[in-house]
């Protein structure tokens, strides 16, 4: 079975230029490739951005019906193909279908100019796919029908803020996390790594964790509790329309420095109490310095039995609120602290409390 990691991630958004000046000014990513027409990819314009280890693909359609308008349409801008690099593409796709999965496309290779590229894709959850990419050098673009572009002036002079994909958050209709789970673990191989039950006030939510044996992606599931009041999960499956990426998990290794220059570069992260710094030593241990810090930036701190974990979220740029992003650095910590996700539900929860009054 294969033990993936990831190729790239491909947004559905209504333009992909517009979007991709979006993330080089806020998030400091510069393009490397496009493809549209002239390369062989008819009715769509894509460009792929890089920074660090992690490559984000944006598509749009030319033409007002086709299926990334209408994925748009349906859902707005969003995660539509989290793409798995294997080293066997039609392997990866018959033992997946062994097991299960839904073909959405059979195996389709592209002989580019830097290589040859071979590529399927199952249905993941809800409109969103997995492709396995397949690839032999780590320098080609890892998608068809794309062509390098000069990105010299793209680079940031401070330097790449961003590193990997920490990992992905997934909003789940209820009753549908045990059978995702099942299907990443037998059709994808991966195995399940942590799991929690989390009451915030009168809501509360089931959440599991999966992750490549590999260890190089990650998703954590998010179910709703019907047995409680409805909340944030709700709230995104109604906006989103079904099942979908909540959020991405930027990994950094100085978060500080990192929430600070976004800020300025037009990023909108969510606010967190001063309450909540009061209580976190009690919680994660002693912090040092970086209390002070983390307060005066409103970073969140968890902790596993390896070590520690900062993360913090951004405000939602969409108008339907559903899709947003984390910073997040590792100080040891491997996976997830018992009030990760919880931290995340609740800072949720004070925004849309907080739009709501607003538009009031």
């Amino acid at each position: 079975m294969s033990d993936f990691t990831i190729s790239h991630v491909e947004f559905h958004v209504g333009d992909a230029r517009q979007a991709a000046y979006y993330y080089r000014t806020a998030f400091g990513f510069r393009t490397i490739a496009e493809g549209g027409p002239e390369t062989g990819l008819e009715g769509r314009r894509s460009v792929l951005l890089a920074q660090g280890d992690i490559r984000l693909l944006l598509t749009s359609d030319l033409t007002t019906d086709g299926p990334v308008a209408r994925y748009v349409a349906r859902h707005g801008d969003g995660v539509a193909n989290v793409a798995l690099r294997t080293r066997d593409a039609g392997r990866a796709l018959r033992t997946a279908l062994d097991h299960g999965a839904e073909q959405v496309t059979g195996l389709h290779t592209v002989e580019q100019p830097d290589g040859t590229v071979s590529t399927a894709a199952v249905r993941a959850f809800g409109d969103t796919v997995h492709s396995f990419v397949q690839y032999e050098n780590d320098d080609q673009l890892p998608g068809p029908y794309l062509r390098w572009v000069d990105t010299a002036d793209d680079r940031p002079e401070e330097g790449e803020l961003l590193a990997t994909l920490d990992h992905f958050a997934v909003c789940l209709p209820a009753g549908e996390l045990k059978k995702t789970v099942d299907f990443y673990q037998n059709a994808l191989g991966f195995s399940e790594a942590f799991e929690e039950f989390i009451e915030v006030g009168d809501q509360a939510m089931e959440s599991k964790v999966v992750r490549s044996p590999s260890g190089a992606v990650t998703f954590t599931f998010l179910e709703p509790d019907v047995r409680r009041k409805p909340g944030q999960i709700d709230a995104f499956l109604d906006a989103h329309g079904g099942a979908g990426v909540q959020h991405l998990a930027f990994g950094t290794s100085a978060i500080a420095g990192a929430v600070r220059r976004l800020s300025t570069q037009g990023v909108d992260f969510l606010h967190t109490p001063a309450t909540y710094y009061d209580a976190v030593e009690g919680r994660v241990g002693p912090l040092g310095g970086d209390l002070d810090v983390l307060r005066e930036l409103c970073v969140l701190a968890d902790r596993d039995q390896w070590g520690l974990l900062y993360q913090i979220f951004t405000r939602s740029p969409h108008a339907r609120g559903t899709f947003f992003l984390e910073l997040i650095e590792r100080r040891g910590a491997q996976t997830f602290g018992s009030g990760n996700i919880k931290g995340l539900y609740e800072a949720v929860e004070r925004a849309q409390v907080a739009a709501g009054a607003g538009a009031r």
